[in-house]
């Protein structure tokens, strides 16, 4: 395990002033540029903008993954739902949580079909977990999908920004072996936190780590340039025995030099996963 990829759409100019989104007329050219960067795999994107042309959504669609993948050797093993970002689960009405619960369920059967190992649920911004009451209602709605996770094993991956013992509370409450935590490091940092106090909460229920740099209450910025402190980080990496996957989601470079920001990103990530064998 210990693969590296990047997030959809980090290897292509920007959308507009967007961060980050699916890459509605170029996702398939991102392959090449995977392969050039020597990136293991891409870490898809389904958001509601251009969900009409994700190749996730159709039968013709994920084939046609399925073969670029295979035949650029580089892998889709992950799915980030911003979806969920757009139509939240959570504060909304009955049947607008039905609907968002069933997508989901959806989704997993998508994801299956494109050989796909799990999804990373975002509970942030819009999205994020602010009460008790959120958090039971967080619960249940993940608990409606795990007949649909056990059937095809794809595991569910929360992102939150939830307090490190709160998220092992949620993770314990909900008590299934296919829903696990996603650590970002960039936001861990802005909230403050402490990766040494989050692994020793919650580090047995990492599946997935998204790497970037944040300053504390501000921004992405650059890897290495913000509060996050990457040697605290992936010591506790190797003290937990993470064997998981790295997907990089870093600050954007300059339009143009993706790819080669890319590779700049990846030799500084390197230098922390070579002595760990990765």
């Amino acid at each position: 395990m210990g693969r590296i990829g990047i997030m959809q759409g980090r290897l292509l100019p920007p959308l507009g002033n967007r961060i980050q989104g699916f890459p509605a007329r170029a996702w398939a050219d991102e392959f090449d540029l995977a392969a050039a960067v020597t990136l293991d795999a891409i870490e898809w994107i389904y958001e509601v903008s251009g969900a009409a042309d994700n190749p996730v959504g159709t039968p013709a669609g994920v084939e046609r993954l399925r073969a670029l993948a295979a035949d650029r050797g580089v892998g889709v093993w992950s799915l980030c739902a911003d979806y969920f970002m757009d139509r939240p689960l959570l504060r909304v009405s009955e049947s607008d949580r039905r609907e968002g619960k069933s997508v989901l369920r959806w989704l997993v059967g998508q994801c299956a079909a494109a050989g796909m190992e799990r999804i990373v649920l975002p509970f942030v911004d819009v999205s994020r977990i602010a009460s008790g009451e959120d958090a039971r209602v967080a619960a249940e709605c993940l608990r409606s999908v795990l007949h649909e996770l056990e059937r095809t094993g794809v595991e569910i991956h929360l992102e939150t920004d939830l307090p490190p013992y709160e998220f092992a509370g949620l993770l314990a409450a909900i008590d299934h072996p296919l829903v696990r935590a996603n650590y970002d490091s960039g936001n861990s940092a802005s909230l403050g936190y402490d990766p040494r106090a989050e692994f020793a909460a919650y580090g047995e229920f990492v599946g997935s780590i998204h790497v970037k740099d944040r300053v504390r209450g501000g921004g992405t910025v650059p890897l290495g340039q913000g509060d996050v402190d990457f040697d605290a980080l992936f010591a506790e990496v190797r003290r937990v025995g993470y064997c998981g996957d790295f997907v990089l989601q870093v600050a954007r470079g300059s339009p143009g030099e993706e790819v080669e920001w890319a590779r700049h990103n990846l030799e500084f990530l390197r230098r922390y996963l070579d002595p760990l064998g990765v």
